[in-house]
């Protein structure tokens, strides 16, 4: 489905979703070297770790691993390097205000390919507790029972 939307999913932060609560996503494009587009392209990064700083009103991301292309001999990146996002001066300064605000992170959650294009979805985000973790848990074991009870009686 996304395939024909153009779209093509790189990277997923699978653990965002459970120990964030996600408040607003953003779509940003990503300043990238020619040998991490490739090693994009084959599907070799890992954001599990990262998060997203706003630094003298730019966005940088940080702690994202794009593997090195195989290809890239000298002309290779550092791995772990800071990559600028491109955003919209209106949404930085909105991200800007609700970052300083107690509580809130940016962090990715997808890197993707839109037609062409390597962008990364940036969510803003508030850590959950340890007891929000629980809730959820409970919450999503008992509406598995509704439903294991609901197929049982059919």
């Amino acid at each position: 489905m996304n395939e024909e939307r153009g779209i093509k999913l790189v990277a997923q932060n699978r653990r965002a979703r459970r120990d964030y609560f996600i408040e607003e996503s953003y779509e940003a494009g990503m300043v990238l070297k020619g040998t991490e587009v490739k090693a994009l392209r084959e599907g070799r990064a890992n954001i599990k770790d990262g998060y997203a700083r706003i630094k003298d009103g730019e966005v940088f991301l940080l702690d994202v691993h794009i593997s090195p292309c195989a290809f890239g001999n000298r002309f290779n990146h550092d791995p772990l390097h800071s990559r600028k996002l491109l955003l919209h001066k209106k949404e930085i300064n909105r991200l800007t205000g609700k970052v300083k605000e107690r509580g809130f992170s940016l962090i990715p959650l997808n890197i993707y390919f839109s037609h062409g294009r390597a962008k990364v979805e940036l969510a803003l985000a508030k850590g959950k507790r340890l007891y929000d973790k629980r809730e959820a848990l409970r919450r999503k074991a008992m509406e598995k029972e509704v439903e294991r009870s609901y197929i049982k009686r059919r």
